[in-house]
Parts: C-alpha cells; structure tokens; sequence
C-alpha cells in the first residue's frame, strides 16, 4: 500500500525515509479517519455516554489529520500526489462532525465551526478541479457539499449566502447532468426545489429604511424572556433533552428538517457563541457539560435514566393525524389515535385514512400511549396535528410534573391553504410576533415598526409571566416548568395564541382554539380582560383591529 501511494520521479528507493515516514503516516490517519467516521453511522441516536467517547476519538484523528497535511503539504504533494479536492474532503468531513455534534447537543457554537470548515473549502477552491475530471462521483461529491453548506446557513439565517449557494448550486448540477447524463438528474433538481421553497416559507419580509430585507434570529438572545421576579414561586427543573418529530403530510422540507421541525428547533436554542472564547482545548471538543443546551434532534429516546437530576424531557409532534375507525367500547391511551409515522399511508386532507377492522390499531401511529414510560419523569409534551386532542387526557401514571401543549385541529378555511408552508401554531411558538401578523395576513412590514411591536409584547409577556406565577388555581405542573428559561417562554407564548385566535374574527369554532392538559385557567388567563386589552393594542397598532373582536367572548 505504501509503494503504490507513493509518486514522483525515480525508483521509490531514491526517496528518503522521512519523506517516506510522512507518507506511510499520513495513509495510516487517512485510513484511520475515514474508519471513525463511517463508525458514526452505526451509533445510537441515544444516550450521551454511548457516542460522546466515539466522537472524542473521531474529532482527535482529524484534527491530527488536518494538522498534518497542513505542516507535511509539500511532501504529500511531491510523493503522495495530494489534490486539493481531497484537501476540501477531510475539511468537508470536519465540517460533518461539527454538524452532526451540534444536531445531538443543539450546541450551536458548534454550527458555527462548520461554517468555518465549509466556507473554507469554497473560499480556497478546495472542489474547483473537480470538474476537469472526468470522474462523476468526485462532482457528486462536490454537490454534496453544497447542500450540506447551505443546510448550515439556513440555520444560521445566512439568508443571503444560501441565495449565492443555491444559485452555484443549480450552475453545478446543470454541468454535471450534461457532461455525464446521469440518471439522478431529477433527484438534484428536487433538491433545489426544496431549498427554494424553505426560503420561501418564510412569512414575513422585514424592510429597512433603504428598502433592504432585514434578517433575524429567533433563537434565545440575553433578555428575551421574562425574568424571574422576587416573590415567584417556581420549580428548579432544567430542560436537559428533547424529541423533535416531523411527519406532516406535504409540508414544505430540506435535507431531513421540515418547515415546523426547524422552527422549534430553533425556538429551543441559544444564540451561537464562538467556541474561542470558551474552555476546550483544540481538538478535543467533546465536553461532558453537554446539557447546557437542550435539543438532541430526531429520534433521540434517551434513556430517561441518564437524565440528571431535576431534569426535563421535551417532546415535540408535528405529524399528520390519525383517527380511529368508530367508536370503541373502551376509552383507553390507544383508542383515540395519534400522529402518523409512516409517510407511505393514505393520506386524505392531511388526515389519515385508516383501512383496517375496528378491533386493530394503526401501527404506524404515535398513541398516546406510546409515551406512557416517559412519565417516569418531568414531560413537556406539545402536540401540532389535525388529531392533536388525542393527547388531551394523557395519563400521568407516575405523579411527575406533566404538560401538554396542543395545537388547534382545525384552522378558518382562508389560511388552510398555508399550511404547506409551515404550522400557524408552531409559528407562534417560534416567533409570536410572525404568528400574529400571519393570521393578520400581513406578509412584510418596516423594521422601526417590528421592533415597536416587540416592545409592547415584552411588557404582554411581563404580564403573562405575572398570571401564571400568581394564579391560586393553577395546576402546579405549570410553575414547576416556569423555572427554566425555554419551558417558561414557551408557556407564555402558549397563553399569547390563544388569547389572539380567541379574539380573531375567522376563529369561531371551539376545535380552532389550542387546548392544554393540565387546563389553564380560562378567565383569568386566557381570556382575561387585560391581556384582550393587549392583543387588541397589538391590533391597533399594526392597523389590524377591524380583524378582532373588540368586546369579552362568550363562553363557547
């Protein structure tokens, strides 16, 4: 193997053995590297302890790897033949790992990293050579790549980045599918079509005075939740883990993330940090303080023994609904349906169609009972489908603090056809302020507004924040949450829906409200006087009021 990597003029006893040396250990952390990393396919999607070690051991190799071509690049050049395509694939990798770390810690420093690596490779032209070649699966490589890089700028808002990435993106694949006349042509173009319909998604355009959009994050920032005030009463339960869970029937989606899964993503995560200013030595980037952030993505089902103390598992559901077939004899945690599983079903108006007998349950269904063993400890479920009451009367078999937020089942037939662009109710849980001027069908405003409209919602937040911490009837679930920062922003923007759609003229139907489980308080909460005054306030200001009723509703 070490001969035959070797190049360069004359008999391979003419090179000197430490240009030999440099070689021979640089196939071995090549060989080594790429072993690691195909190993990370075969780890679990669980558990912390049973990946972090692995990723440790990967993360060491290359980094060693990249140092190395780094100090030996003229040698690999002269005896090994190093091309800088294969220069762009160990920085591509690294960037993966980066990626992939940060999707099972939501660290979001780590997203930054990635960025790093992959704008790297585009700025040095690592790929450039790529397409003199006349080797198919090196492009394919390249547009790999691509994809993934614009992956990570949708999730950092790079807006106008993905644009150009998108842009060199469709110039690739038009070369490639011309010069080789491969048969995946259709799959590189429908992923250019996803990419393009997840910018589109975006519900609101944000102008500056010189008429230039305006981008935001909607992650945690410092000050953008109520704080706790003296006097408040509150658990000490930390949101450690999440389950995030996309399956709605035609809902607009890239690489794995659907519209509604990148939302709450999002809405569960901090403000990126530079990983510079923090601890880690380089190269060893794995830390065991890897709760400090909440969200392991997909289908994370962490063994709820390995969740510390005082500790919080968040599941997320955006799924088309199943409903069951009749009625049954028994009331129980599978009779109601749930959520679908599987996209291969029949699917009618975003609603499952089951065709088996009474007796039989739907197996590619999320019942509620399916989330019983959960129980075990603190759970802060929230539901987003057409069958999201399924989950209305969840058991808590084990006496934990227990929440479920779920969305409504049916939405006014005017913004229905929205919903391939995302979930109204997720939306308000990610960006309130979004949700209520989507219902308000208002697609762009000036900046100077917005951020007067954010102002008043800070003090509508203050106030939320005081109902919930000061009600006498309250179920206790509630306040246990409020202690963390994500849980209790989450509640309070919970409470802010529906107050909005309760006072929205097109929302007249009890099933177009969002329930929870425990129930909050109707009158003093939801419907209090004080907080219609603000949504009302809202309205005024945005030159919307005549979309809201102005008086107290009637109990429905």
């Amino acid at each position: 193997m070490q001969s035959a990597a070797m190049t360069g003029v004359g008999a391979e006893d003419d090179i000197p053995l430490c240009e030999r040396k440099t070689v021979t250990d640089f196939c071995y952390l090549l060989d080594k590297s790429k072993q690691l990393f195909n190993g990370l396919r075969d780890l679990p999607q669980y558990g912390h302890k049973q990946w972090q070690s692995y990723f440790g051991r990967t993360f060491d190799v290359y980094t060693k790897l990249w140092k190395f071509q780094q100090q030996h690049r003229q040698v690999l050049d002269n005896r090994y033949g190093l091309k800088r395509w294969q220069i762009g694939e160990v920085a591509s990798k690294i960037g993966q790992l980066y990626y992939h770390y940060y999707l099972r810690t939501s660290e979001t420093s780590y997203l930054n990293e990635a960025f790093s690596f992959y704008s790297a490779i585009r700025q040095r032209s690592y790929y450039h050579q790529v397409n003199k070649e006349d080797r198919p699966e090196l492009v394919v490589k390249k547009l790999r790549y691509y994809a993934r890089f614009i992956v990570v700028c949708l999730l950092l808002n790079k807006m106008d980045l993905v644009k150009v990435l998108v842009k060199e993106l469709s110039e690739e694949i038009e070369d490639y599918t011309q010069r080789f006349n491969t048969e995946d042509q259709l799959e590189w173009n429908l992923v250019l079509q996803e990419v393009a319909a997840f910018v589109e998604a975006d519900p609101l355009m944000l102008l500056n005075d010189d008429n230039a959009v305006v981008v935001i994050s909607n992650r945690l920032q410092e000050g953008g939740v109520p704080p706790l005030e003296q006097g408040m009463v509150v658990g000490q339960l930390t949101l450690a883990d999440a389950l995030i869970v996309g399956n709605c029937n035609n809902q607009v989606k890239f690489s794995e993330l659907t519209i509604d899964m990148f939302r709450m993503l999002q809405a569960l995560e901090r403000e990126p940090v530079n990983l510079a200013t923090q601890s880690s030595k380089p190269g060893t980037l794995v830390r065991e303080d890897s709760y400090t952030l909440p969200v392991t993505l997909y289908v994370d089902t962490s063994p709820l023994s390995e969740l510390p103390a005082n500790s919080v598992l968040l599941v997320y559901l955006s799924a088309t609904g199943v409903f069951p077939t009749g009625r049954s004899e028994s009331e129980g945690p599978y009779d109601f349906g749930g959520v679908l599983t599987n996209t291969n079903r029949d699917v009618v108006n975003g609603e499952m169609v089951q065709k088996r007998s009474q007796a039989q349950k739907e197996m590619h269904c999320l019942h509620p009972g399916d989330l019983f063993s959960f129980t075990r400890k603190p759970l802060f479920i929230i539901v987003d489908s057409s069958n999201s009451t399924a989950y209305k009367n969840f058991s808590n078999l084990f006496g934990q603090p227990l929440v479920c937020l779920l969305s409504p089942t049916v939405y006014p037939k005017s913004m229905q056809d929205q919903c391939q662009r995302g979930s109204l109710f997720t939306l308000f849980l990610y960006n309130p302020l979004m949700g209520f001027l989507s219902v308000c069908g208002l697609s762009s405003m000036r900046y100077g507004l917005w951020e007067k409209a954010q102002e008043l919602l800070r003090k509508v937040f203050h106030d939320i924040g005081q109902m919930i911490t000061s009600s006498r009837v309250i179920d206790q679930a509630y306040l246990q949450f409020y202690g963390d920062e994500f849980l209790r922003l989450l509640m309070i923007r919970f409470v802010f829906c529906c107050t909005t759609l309760r006072l929205h003229k097109l929302f007249r139907e009890a099933r177009s409200f969002p329930e929870s489980y425990p129930p909050l308080p109707k009158q003093e909460m939801v419907e209090s006087s004080l907080l219609q005054k603000h949504v009302l306030e809202l309205a005024a200001m945005l030159d919307v009021q005549n979309l809201f009723s102005d008086g107290m509703l009637d109990n429905y």
